[in-house]
């Protein structure tokens, strides 16, 4: 990564195809949805059965934390007592960046931020802890896409 201070973070970098790729095809199966309630009306409870559709198990991270689509529930990222791969945010913006903080701590490998959820700061201290990001996508949109 860079450390040339005049580079900047934009919609290209953030939501690189190859990032999207490199999450869905080799980060790991297992997914921690933050944000992911019995609530169907909300996008979380779609995505994550369309993860499960296409083979990833989906970790329900919530404050309620409900069993969803057959998978127990857990109150914060820190509750889940295995490893998480990737990290996908359903939470709003101000909320996000302390998420990506969280999932850092816990060692996952990448955070996917979902649409309209833009946090330029927690992408580059994201990627400089080593970790994938794509922010401003959806998962249930990309990866049938793969083929």
């Amino acid at each position: 990564m860079s450390t040339d201070s005049t580079t900047t973070t934009g919609p290209a970098e953030y939501s690189a195809a190859e990032a999207v790729r490199r999450i869905l095809t080799s980060a790991g199966d297992t997914w921690a949805v933050v944000g992911l309630s019995n609530n169907r009306a909300r996008a979380a409870y779609g995505v994550a059965a369309v993860l499960q559709r296409f083979g990833k198990r989906i970790v329900p991270v919530h404050p309620k934390a409900e069993t969803v689509h057959g998978e127990p529930g857990y109150a914060s990222l820190a509750d889940v007592p295995f490893p998480v791969d990737v990290v996908d945010v359903f939470v709003n913006g101000e909320l996000a960046g302390g998420v990506t903080d969280e999932a850092v701590a816990i060692g996952a490998k990448a955070v996917w931020f979902q649409l309209d959820v833009i946090d330029e700061a927690a992408f580059a201290r994201t990627r400089e802890a080593g970790l994938e990001m794509v922010m401003d996508r959806c998962p249930a949109i990309e990866i049938p896409r793969l083929g």
